[in-house]
């Protein structure tokens, strides 16, 4: 474990933030610059975290579970916020009944994420990671048999239509001419670009796109949305692309559509369990290409998530209007 601690005159101690999993130092920084002193964790176990927040005022959280064990023990917590976009680590109405303020960053890492979409999508349409197995083992000549997609004018499904899912619309129609149907769970209250064509039906969006993307937060009704009856909708030539949470999609129906070429492929930043085991089954199919949740981990991002993260502490701490509540 290690300390990290800043003093305003002779002795006299300021708000003490615990974070449980290290940040860049610009985060760090923003919150010395604040009169705050940090406490960073070596082990961010639920039993550690209990351990170590009782005399602390803040949490800046990220993967680490959050439950009420450590709401209990955090007798002085004021604020938890999440270093990023999904939440669903952190329990919300326990904190709440705690009278504690959760907040996130919602704006930090929405363009990387949609990058990485992107460049899954693209992948999965040039199978370029069969392409460079097959270039690397001198299997030249299959370049005449496999053959890859154009985007060119393909049809792209958005599930969720937020920060991360208009990105992802915008890099798709404005730049490869594609066609976007997008499906909200709630109706998009803005006025539509031209080029988006929102759905009533989210099965609609499965039958008639060539790659759907999953853009929605883990919620008890996305659990599962991509299920066995859904994969069985796509198009055989359709591709699914997930940078959202793994627990949208049922991994077991997705193995079986990938094994039996219900669809033609898939693209993973994100898994049920994780990290996921090494035999994970999808492993093993050469039409799936998998990042181990990274698409928010540019160094843009994780910069700019500790920056925000570190002004939500600021903003309840000094009793400040706050910008990204939670709750």
């Amino acid at each position: 474990m290690r300390y990290k601690f800043l003093m305003i005159g002779a002795n006299k101690m300021k708000f003490r933030v615990l974070i449980p999993q290290d940040i860049t130092e610009p985060g760090k920084r923003y919150l010395e610059e604040h009169d705050c002193e940090i406490r960073i964790l070596d082990d961010c176990s639920e039993d550690n975290i209990c351990k170590n927040v009782g005399d602390c005022d803040a949490i800046l959280a990220r993967s680490a579970l959050f439950t009420k064990k450590v709401f209990d023990c955090g007798k002085n917590l004021k604020v938890v916020v999440k270093h990023g976009v999904g939440y669903d680590n952190i329990d919300i109405d326990e904190a709440t009944r705690h009278h504690i303020q959760v907040c996130y960053t919602p704006e930090a890492n929405s363009r990387s994420v949609a990058e990485h979409t992107m460049a899954l999508l693209l992948a999965c349409a040039n199978k370029l990671v069969r392409m460079d197995q097959v270039t690397r083992n001198g299997q030249w000549e299959l370049r005449n048999e496999i053959r890859t997609m154009n985007v060119l004018g393909k049809t792209l499904g958005i599930i969720g239509y937020g920060r991360i899912g208009r990105l992802v619309a915008k890099a798709a129609a404005n730049g490869f001419d594609m066609q976007i149907l997008v499906y909200c769970h709630h109706p998009c209250e803005n006025v539509l670009p031209d080029y988006v064509t929102e759905c009533s039906d989210m099965d609609e969006v499965f039958m008639k796109s060539d790659f759907v993307s999953i853009h929605t937060p883990l919620t008890a009704q996305t659990i599962k949305l991509v299920n066995k009856k859904r994969l069985q909708m796509m198009k055989n030539t359709a591709f699914l692309i997930n940078t959202a949470r793994g627990a949208e999609v049922d991994e077991t129906a997705l193995y079986q559509a990938l094994y039996e070429g219900t669809i033609a492929g898939a693209g993973l930043d994100v898994f049920e369990d994780e990290p996921p085991s090494k035999d994970n089954p999808l492993f093993k199919l050469d039409n799936v290409i998998v990042s181990p949740h990274n698409g928010a981990l540019t160094q843009e991002s994780v910069d700019q998530m500790g920056i925000d993260a570190a002004k939500g502490i600021v903003e309840v701490l000094y009793g400040k209007k706050v910008t990204w509540p939670l709750n």
